[in-house]
């Protein structure tokens, strides 16, 4: 991994804008990242390859998202009742 994607991911401080969602309700963007996240995980992980790429969805959800949401559907993917496709 370059050093400049391990040194963007320590120097960051919130979600940077995303053209996908450019509305104030960044619902939907912090669903997709959450997802996003889980994606990248599972497919990194199945390939025997270090997830640390995987820590800047992680990142971003967790600073869009309210924590009882993310508590509510890590809970529902453990559960395997999640609404999403990871």
């Amino acid at each position: 991994m370059s050093n400049n994607f391990e040194d963007k991911i320590r120097s960051y401080s919130t979600a940077p804008f995303d053209a996908r969602f450019p509305n104030t309700n960044q619902t939907r963007n912090c669903f997709q990242n959450y997802l996003d996240f889980h994606r990248c995980s599972k497919a990194l992980s199945a390939k025997n390859q270090d997830t640390a790429p995987c820590e800047w969805f992680q990142k971003v959800y967790k600073s869009l998202c309210p924590n009882s949401w993310v508590t509510k559907w890590d809970e529902q993917v453990d559960n395997g009742n999640f609404a999403g496709r990871i």
